[in-house]
């Protein structure tokens, strides 16, 4: 139980601060210290991240930072993608996919790195 706290707040916090979404955090924490198998942290990640993108977005709208119209753009196309990811998911094995995962983290990772270290154009 002390650990799914734990990774609740984590991810809740990472979510609000980064805009993540929280299943960076969710799904390790969920396979490295709930002991479930990466389609279930998977599946259950998505389910999660509910609540957190709800009150996230919330919270960032009264900022004014959510572009709505972009939002609900991204939602709708993203259903489709959702769908057929989570059939992809369900064919491979659960090692292929946690393999995946961890590649996508550290592909992230990198462009981030990247621009990080890339000096920004001067505006005119």
């Amino acid at each position: 139980m002390i650990g799914a706290i734990a990774i609740g707040l984590a991810g809740g916090i990472v979510a609000g601060l980064l805009g993540v979404g929280g299943g960076v955090l969710f799904v390790p924490g969920l396979v490295l210290f709930l002991g479930l198998g990466q389609h279930q942290a998977e599946a259950t990640s998505l389910l999660a991240i509910v609540p957190v993108a709800i009150v996230g977005t919330y919270r960032q709208d009264r900022y004014g930072n959510v572009r709505r119209r972009d939002a609900l753009l991204l939602g709708l196309l993203s259903v489709a993608g959702a769908a057929g990811g989570v059939a992809l998911a369900n064919a491979l094995s659960g090692a292929v996919l946690r393999d995946a995962f961890a590649c996508l983290l550290v592909i992230v990772a990198g462009r981030l790195v990247q621009t990080t270290y890339r000096r920004e154009p001067k505006r005119s």
